[in-house]
């Protein structure tokens, strides 16, 4: 997709400044909701830096934002006193290992990426940058023990670490450090000026995770090294792909097309059931996954139909469908993978919400909120007005089991709090982001 390296200042403040106004107007003076970004002076001199708008100057819909309920503002503070304080002496954060679930001191185990990367998001969502926010020398901290585990790694290996046994490892995959860590840099660049000193190392560091992923990718577009629920490894795997390709990594648009393929492919829109064999047996985590990677496409569908149907090449009333995205331009092998996207994001979006299928293995561990998170991401970056129905509910059940001390703990599987209070977080405050997943989702030529 082209992109282009030009945007007005203007524009920008102007957006930026309409948005705080429509949302947490009232919490303003507590902390950074929303991050503004400025446009580089020399965006040509750093490959693949681009910087974007608001929405990618479309503009933002006010009935698309929501203000943080109160409830929730003082469960994120909590969460996040606690969570800081988790820190390790190296900068990192750790999840600790599967054989030892019963370690939940977060001083008592080792700093893990993958756990380092979520804690990342779950800071930079919340409004902190390296050099900006309440909490940003721990982020600052946090990026370069990330950024030195990444450039120590082998160039030839398949994670980003040598560590193993972790709680996330086992139950999500023995690559996942590298996906989380490729998407904690994506978010991280997408925050940050092109100009920043710091931007060429970190998009090295970005692309060398992708180079991980793509080499630990099976032919089928799941990654290598299942967990107990490996489709959420290989579900994330496919997400970074998508971030790192918008941030401008070197991203294989085959390897990231098979990891979409094959997420999608775990839910058969003409029975409405999902493909469980890699996903602990459990829905919820299949069906969140093809949520998430089908969304963009399901979103460039609808944008294109409404257009089609205005200009007068596709009836009014006209279903979505292979013939109809064919009558929209589209050749037909592009309208029959489109359309399939755009069926199964439909059909998963509606199973993933589903009573009996949120209550995922029967109690929350980690991939219980990690499949939440991929389906409150999936319902923004698609554009999708339900999105506002999730999050009440999500965040009501949230604030509803979360600890005295501020924290989230899982009951099985991934049990560790520090994961699971990032992770959390991120949940919590999902509507801190809608300006960087819309722009993810954008169908706008770039």
């Amino acid at each position: 997709m082209k992109r282009t390296f030009f945007i007005a200042t203007a524009t920008a403040v102007v957006g930026c400044s309409t948005l705080v106004l429509l949302s947490f107007s009232s919490r303003s003076a507590h902390r950074g909701h929303l991050y503004c970004p400025v446009p580089s002076d020399n965006v040509a001199d750093h490959e693949g830096c681009v910087f974007r708008t608001v929405y990618e100057g479309e503009g933002l819909d006010s009935n698309f934002v929501l203000s943080t309920p109160d409830l929730v503002f003082r469960s994120e503070e909590r969460a996040l006193d606690w969570l800081v304080r988790a820190q390790g002496g190296d900068g990192g954060f750790g999840a600790g290992t599967h054989a030892r679930q019963d370690v939940i001191d977060p001083h008592a185990v080792q700093s893990d990426p993958a756990t380092t990367a979520m804690v990342g998001m779950a800071l930079l969502r919340m409004g902190n940058t390296p050099e900006k926010g309440r909490y940003s020398n721990v982020l600052n901290k946090l990026t370069d023990h990330l950024l030195i585990t990444v450039e120590q790694a082998d160039n030839a290996a398949r994670n980003v670490t040598t560590l193993q046994g972790t709680q996330i490892q086992v139950k999500l995959g023995q690559n996942i450090d590298a996906a989380l860590t490729a998407q904690f840099l994506s978010n991280l660049m997408g925050r940050m000026p092109c100009s920043h000193p710091k931007h060429d190392r970190w998009i090295n560091a970005l692309n060398k995770c992708v180079s991980i992923i793509q080499r630990s990718q099976n032919t089928d577009g799941s990654v290598q090294g299942d967990g107990w629920a490996g489709v959420l490894q290989s579900s994330f795997a496919a997400s970074a792909l998508e971030s790192a390709k918008f941030q401008g990594a070197q991203v294989n648009d085959s390897a990231l097309r098979k990891a979409q393929d094959f997420q999608k492919a775990n839910f058969d829109v003409s029975s409405g059931s999902a493909v469980t064999e890699r996903a602990a047996g459990i829905t919820l985590y299949a069906v969140s996954g093809s949520t998430r990677n089908s969304a963009r496409e399901a979103r460039e569908v609808k944008d294109v139909m409404e257009k089609a149907k205005k200009d007068g090449k596709v009836a009014e009333a006209a279903p979505v469908s292979v013939d109809a995205l064919e009558d929209a331009g589209y050749t037909r092998t592009d309208a029959e993978r489109l359309n399939t996207a755009y069926q199964v994001y439909n059909s998963a979006k509606v199973q993933a919400q589903a009573d009996n299928v949120v209550s995922g293995f029967g109690n929350n561990g980690g991939e219980e909120f990690l499949s939440f998170l991929q389906t409150g991401e999936s319902l923004v970056i698609g554009k999708d007005n339900g999105w506002r129905n999730w999050y009440q509910q999500t965040t009501s059940r949230l604030v509803g089991i979360q600890n005295n001390d501020g924290s989230w703990n899982g009951h099985h599987c991934i049990t560790s709090p520090v994961f699971c209070t990032a992770t959390s977080l991120l949940i919590l405050s999902v509507n801190n982001d809608i300006e960087q997943l819309l722009a993810q989702g954008s169908t706008v030529k770039r």
